[in-house]
């Protein structure tokens, strides 16, 4: 049952008096917004569990094994280089003595 049917069984003339469906049905209590943590609002975060249930449905089918860890550690990134400035007018001028 489609949520316009939902609210046509309740209220069936709803277009007169709402200017969406989603307005009548929340009005009607069909539909109801729910609070969540802000870390749930990422898109990244809030498909997370979606997106680990496809990776295990995925590996079961094509009996794929899990990524083993390395044994060697992780290549670092290489460390900034850090250009050195010239020296101060002040510090040119006590060399110079």
């Amino acid at each position: 049952m489609s949520l316009r049917d939902v609210v046509e069984s309740i209220f069936p003339e709803w277009e007169r008096w709402y200017p969406s469906l989603f307005d009548a049905a929340a009005d009607l209590g069909v539909i109801r917004a729910r609070v969540c943590p802000p870390s749930q609002l990422l898109l990244s975060n809030r498909h997370a569990g979606i997106r680990d249930e496809a990776i295990h449905a995925f590996r079961e089918r094509w009996s794929a094994l899990e990524e083993e860890e390395p044994d060697y550690p992780p290549s670092r990134v290489p460390a900034r280089i850090t250009r050195h400035s010239p020296p101060s007018s002040r510090a040119r001028r006590k060399s110079r003595r």
